[in-house]
């Protein structure tokens, strides 16, 4: 049987299958369906019947129709409005990954297949049943752009289409919102389900309830983004911390004397000569004090910010502002912090303005929230490498999709330097070669430091340039569409252009041939990522739609991956290169740099299990609150709480405003309540969260303690609720036939902000030490904490301490009378 053979495609599955590997090759039940579809004969009708055939199929959906049955003649309809409309008429493998799509499954298709096109007619589809369609994109330059540039298609067949964006108001985005189908980032629809949850009002909820979601780019969003959390958070006192000072004395210790470095750069830990060093530059009392606890957890954390997080890397000034750098595209990641007291640690240490925490009001991670969608589709370049992930995770099957014609990129082996000024060198000789002869050359970088040091390698080479290194998606995106011109050369983050295809020649035809006749597009990387599929997405830039092209990476022994995690040490002594400016040759050092990534991506997968497994019961209790809060928002009174424990009260109250009235007063009690105990709740889990690997040293389960700490703070926070409600209802009056909460310092947020929260801004080791399943990493965390047991006493101490101090301001707050 050829290895070609549709029946050896389906015999490799069903042993993929049998392997438990959540991957399918076979596409025989999606070419089926092909025929089905050239059945229905579209191209034959006019406009006008085109149009009266769509607008059949939404009545037959609303009169109960499965959309199973009508998406032959409904995935017909919109092909022919797409070649009508937009000019592109879907090849057939989009159309079966776009089946795939409406059945839930995830489909890989290569870099520049068209996949915007592809998320139309299973959109269209689903549209049907009046209920609303989301495309999550990654950012929001693409969802305006997706939505313009696909909605003549879904406004031929009758369909309403919008972007929500950042920046529209509240009516905007009901409108976006209320459309057939809505373009918008996860992030950006996560902020507003948050937003949704702090409303006392009907009339200001922005979002339906959730139907079918397409996630676009979706090993992004649901792996790369996943344990992100949303924040959506309120002003709030803030502990009297001084940040400068301390930032100042952290500034002054020695490394080696007063604070040790893992050889992993995982964590940093204080000796007893930084105890005293660190004392005596504050002249505070004895940090063992326990009313220095609070001190000594944020030299702690200072500390931390001052010796593992890089500027230029993990983060940069701009603006008098810091902003953080996005680890997996090396762009500024937009609106987002650094959670316990980093983010303003590290404004203490670039003398920036140090702005509030604030209270956080509400919070989930994307992990969770692409979850609340009842059906849920992706699709990208890269799913097989994380399929296990997107099974576990989400139920998701990927389906593997061949190009529509054979991809020609070459991709070449890896170039090893011992050193990174060696690979800097080779690098821009290289590039100034390939330039030399006008083949374009796109260079993926790591960091911003990285990309301005081989634009300063180039400069001296006279090479012209273009350096992308922060977050300006549309520029972004045309100079990236520009990338294929001939002679051009760009440097730029890793998957910089995500989302827009790097055209050769940039769609002149004769400038396209001379630029393919060179070979096409010439993709170097500068390192090896964590993740094999940043990679790929980088390969990914050539090649597209059978274009010529090739790809190569240029990494040293010095970099991140190699020097971090100790690639060095896997190989054999005998085997290890010299310091050398020339490349190193011997095979084993690829093997290991690619063995050292494996074992990276199976660290960071069990990481994203951990921080699943401990968010999981944090979602169930936040589903509980939200939805009680929303039975609130829409008249659902608890039943009699106030007529029973008020009695009297509550009859004066009637009488004083109508049962009405005093039911939606009683209403909104209740959640500004529910919202007051919900920050609060939240609080504590960040504390226990804090602390809860000190239970490893006493022989208990972490996650198990966890999960029971937490359960018996939210079954005391609930069981308090009617009680507080109560004792609150005694104390309203009505005045003028109304009853004013605010009066009563009863009120919501004044105002609210967003931010999105690097959950594991440096991969701690108190993360690793939680993390099931790792046992080298576990033992070696474990010999750390037992060395630097000290500090982890402290540690725990200053959490004790904020926990209480924490307490103190919320128990201030429950005084009859006290304001939010």
């Amino acid at each position: 049987m050829a290895a070609g053979h549709p029946w050896s495609a389906a015999l490799r599955e069903r042993c993929q299958r049998l392997a438990g590997v959540p991957v399918e090759s076979g596409l025989l039940r999606f070419r089926r369906q092909l025929d089905d579809i050239a059945a229905v004969g579209a191209r034959a009708l006019s406009d006008t019947q085109l149009k009266s055939r769509f607008d059949a199929a939404r009545r037959e959906a609303a009169g109960g129709r499965s959309l199973a049955d009508l998406l032959p003649v409904v995935y017909a309809l919109t092909c022919e409005a797409c070649a009508r409309t937009l000019a592109m008429r879907p090849f057939d493998v989009q159309v079966m990954a776009a089946i795939a799509l409406h059945q839930g499954r995830l489909a890989q298709l290569a870099t520049g297949e068209g996949k915007t096109l592809v998320a139309v007619m299973p959109a269209a589809l689903n549209a049907l049943t009046g209920r609303g369609v989301h495309v999550l994109t990654a950012n929001d330059y693409l969802a305006r752009r997706d939505a313009s540039w696909m909605g003549a298609a879904y406004r031929f067949l009758g369909l309403t289409v919008a972007a929500a964006t950042e920046r529209l108001d509240r009516r905007e985005r009901q409108a976006a919102y209320g459309a057939d189908i809505t373009y918008v980032t996860a992030k950006e629809a996560g902020f507003d389900f948050l937003r949704d949850h702090t409303v006392t009002d009907p009339s200001h909820v922005v979002q339906r309830p959730f139907h079918y979601a397409i996630v676009d780019e979706a090993d992004f969003i649901l792996i790369d983004e996943a344990r992100v959390p949303l924040v959506i958070a309120g002003e709030s006192a803030a502990p009297p911390i001084p940040y400068q000072r301390i930032a100042a004395a952290v500034r002054g210790l020695v490394p080696a004397a007063d604070f040790r470095v893992d050889q992993h750069e995982r964590n940093v830990a204080l000796t007893d000569a930084g105890f005293r060093r660190a004392q005596e530059a504050l002249g505070c009392g004895p940090l063992h004090d326990p009313q220095q606890q609070l001190t000594l957890s944020a030299i702690h954390v200072a500390l931390h910010a001052e010796v593992l997080l890089k500027r230029d890397r993990d983060y940069i000034v701009r603006g008098g502002r810091i902003e953080l750098v996005d680890e997996f595209t090396g762009r500024v990641a937009d609106n987002r912090r650094w959670p316990h007291g980093i983010q303003p640690a590290v404004e203490a240490k670039e003398g920036v303005e140090i702005r509030p925490e604030g209270g956080v009001l509400g919070s989930i991670p994307v992990q969770h929230f692409v979850r609340l969608w009842p059906r849920l589709a992706g699709m990208t370049a890269t799913a097989v490498p994380a399929a296990e992930e997107f099974r576990e995770f989400y139920g998701l099957t990927t389906v593997v999709f061949p190009p529509n014609r054979p991809c020609r990129r070459a991709d070449e082996p890896d170039v090893v330097f011992t050193h990174r000024d060696a690979k800097v060198r080779a690098l821009a000789a290289e590039i100034a070669r390939v330039q030399a002869t006008g083949r374009p050359v796109l260079v993926g970088t790591a960091s911003v430091a990285e990309s301005e040091t081989l634009f300063r390698a180039l400069r001296e080479r006279r090479v012209k340039c273009r350096v992308l290194n922060a977050r300006h998606d549309a520029r972004e995106a045309a100079i990236i569409a520009r990338a294929g011109m001939p002679g051009a050369v760009t440097i730029s983050t890793n998957m910089a252009g995500r989302g827009t295809d790097i055209v050769l020649g940039g769609g002149d035809t004769a400038l396209r041939d001379r630029v393919a006749a060179l070979g096409g597009l010439y993709v170097l990387g500068t390192n090896r990522h964590e993740s094999r599929r940043v990679d790929e997405q980088l390969r990914g830039r050539a090649g597209r739609q059978g274009d010529p092209g090739s790809s190569r990476f240029f990494v040293s022994l010095e970099d991140d991956l190699v020097s971090r995690y100790g690639v060095i040490d896997l190989i054999p002594p005998a085997r290890r290169p010299a310091r050398r400016d020339e490349p190193v040759t011997d095979p084993i050092v690829a093997r290991e740099i690619a063995r050292a990534q494996r074992i990276v991506e199976g660290q960071n997968f069990e990481i994203r299990r951990t921080l699943w497994k401990y968010s999981a019961m944090v979602e169930e209790q936040r589903a509980r609150v939200y939805a009680r809060r929303e039975a609130l928002l829409h008249g659902a009174s608890e039943p009699a709480a106030c007529a029973e424990g008020a009695p009297e009260q509550h009859a004066a109250l009637v009488r004083a405003v109508g049962a009405e009235e005093l039911a939606r007063v009683e209403n909104q009690l209740t959640m500004l309540i529910l919202d007051r105990r919900w920050s609060d709740h939240l609080r504590l889990i960040e504390d226990i969260r804090e602390g809860i690997h000190l239970q490893r040293y006493g022989g208990r389960d972490p996650l198990t303690e966890f999960q029971r700490q937490i359960i018996d703070a939210y079954a005391a926070m609930m069981e308090g609720l009617r009680a507080e409600v109560v004792d609150r209802f005694r104390s309203l009056r009505a005045e003028g036939g109304r009853i004013d909460l605010e009066r009563l310092g009863l009120r919501g947020p004044a105002a609210t902000w967003t931010y999105l929260v690097d959950d594991n801004p440096f991969a701690s080791f108190w993360v690793s030490l939680i993390a099931p399943g790792n046992l080298g990493v576990s033992l070696a965390t474990a010999m750390l904490a037992v060395i630097y047991w000290p500090a982890a006493v402290v540690v725990a101490a200053g959490e004790f301490i904020r926990r209480a101090l924490r307490k103190g301001r919320a128990d201030q707050d429950l005084r009859p009378g006290a304001g939010r």
